[in-house]
């Protein structure tokens, strides 16, 4: 299988150093839309040392003037003594964690901008990865030349089902029960959750970025509800995302959509639970059909369908989620109709080609491998002569530059709740 290795990731590390970390770890958080601030304010709860970044610093500004951000619901209290910044350098600067929960089109502009400022021995995890995102963030930051030993890893989801209700006050629905976490490679998985699973006990190893790539949730949840109600969202309704924008008709197009994912997770030899299946794991919801399970899910209570077409809905979850899955059932001779219809409509509705700006295997450098090479990259990387830190290497590869900067993202916030 070692020749199947497309020569541009072949050069990432397959290293197993250990990094000794004394005393608690510190953490920068990579963005301040829900998720962010959620995250922040916890870690900070808990006595951490916390850095906040945002691209927007009139965001930061009312935290500060706050003194702090106050999480309401599930979580509550006030955390006090965050420090809050713009600069990409001095985020992540003695950082031994960098959580990034930005939506998941901004990771590859923001590989490009921590490249150069992160070191060895940092692990950066996606909250979440979406699909294959912690392979589009490793691209990248080779790339632009970071040649630390960093560990990049994806979560399936986002721990916390939240909205902001302006900057400084989050609530906090829920807390997921299990979130599945791998790292890329996978053999560095172990790694990651050494450093934090006693902060985050929910989080369990993936044996793949695959497996939490094609477990992606959202994907099934977020683009379809839209599209299926654009006449109320167009007519400006106000009405429930979960609990009345899918209704029994919705929940039997989103069942048709999740059959496929799971279809290609089965050619990849994995076996995913279904997503009323997810459900019940992630927030205990029962149900003999998907729309009676998501009509039980209390932590979806509450939770407004978009305002508008804009919606990270349609330009975070067809382009990182449902575009890179249809594409994975491609190279596995696997047919997505539904999938690739909604994928279609969305891009009629935002004025986007999702299937040309999205993360394809073509985009990321896994085309034509199949299914074994794929699994293979993803699972082990051999290191090349002259060692993973041998700058020549990802200089002279004009295939992977290329790649790595082809697709288009947008500026928005983050947070998200499957």
């Amino acid at each position: 299988m070692k020749n199947h290795i497309p020569t541009f990731l072949s050069f990432i590390r397959r290293r197993k150093r250990s990094h000794h970390r004394s005393g608690p770890p510190a953490f920068a958080v990579i963005g301040a839309g829900n998720g962010g601030q959620a995250m922040a304010a916890y870690l900070a709860l808990q006595g951490y040392r916390v850095t906040l970044f945002n691209r927007s610093r009139p965001t930061l500004e009312k935290i500060g003037k706050r003194g702090g951000i106050t999480l309401e619901g599930v979580l509550t209290g006030f955390a006090r003594g965050l420090e809050l910044t713009d600069d990409p350098a001095e985020a992540v600067r003695g950082a031994d964690v960098v959580m990034v929960t930005t939506p998941a089109f901004a990771h590859r502009k923001l590989a490009e901008v921590l490249a150069p400022h992160l070191t060895d021995g940092q692990i950066v995890v996606l909250n979440p990865g979406r699909t294959l995102g912690a392979v589009e963030f490793e691209c990248e930051l080779r790339a632009n030349g970071c040649l630390a030993d960093v560990i990049v890893a994806e979560a399936q989801s986002l721990l916390y089902a939240c909205r902001a209700v302006k900057p400084g006050l989050v609530k906090v629905f829920s807390i997921k029960r299990s979130i599945s976490l791998a790292a890329f490679p996978a053999e560095r998985t172990g790694e990651v959750l050494e450093a934090i699973s006693g902060i985050f006990p929910q989080l369990v190893p993936a044996p793949n970025v695959l497996h939490t790539g094609l477990g992606n949730i959202g994907a099934v949840f977020h683009p379809a509800p839209v599209i299926l109600n654009a006449g109320r969202i167009e007519n400006g309704q106000q009405f429930e995302h979960y609990r009345e924008g899918i209704t029994p008709a919705v929940a039997t197009v989103l069942e048709a959509l999740d059959a496929e994912r799971l279809e290609v997770a089965q050619a990849y030899g994995m076996s995913l639970p279904s997503a009323r299946e997810w459900l019940g794991k992630t927030y205990g919801a029962a149900g003999d059909t998907l729309y009676a399970a998501l009509q039980a899910t209390d932590a979806y209570k509450g939770l407004s369908a978009p305002g508008d077409f804009q919606t990270r809905y349609l330009r975070e979850d067809v382009p990182t989620s449902l575009v890179p899955i249809a594409s994975l059932g491609r190279e596995a001779g696997v047919a997505t109709p539904v999938i690739d219809s909604i994928i279609v409509l969305a891009s009629s509705l935002v004025g986007v080609d999702f299937w040309a700006n999205g993360r394809t295997l073509d985009s990321l450098g896994l085309d034509g491998l199949g299914v074994e090479g794929i699994l293979e990259v993803l699972k082990n990387h051999e290191e090349p002569e002259g060692g993973w830190r041998n700058e020549d290497t990802w200089r002279s590869n004009r295939r992977m530059r290329a790649r790595c900067r082809r697709i288009q993202f947008f500026e928005a916030g983050g947070g998200s709740e499957a």
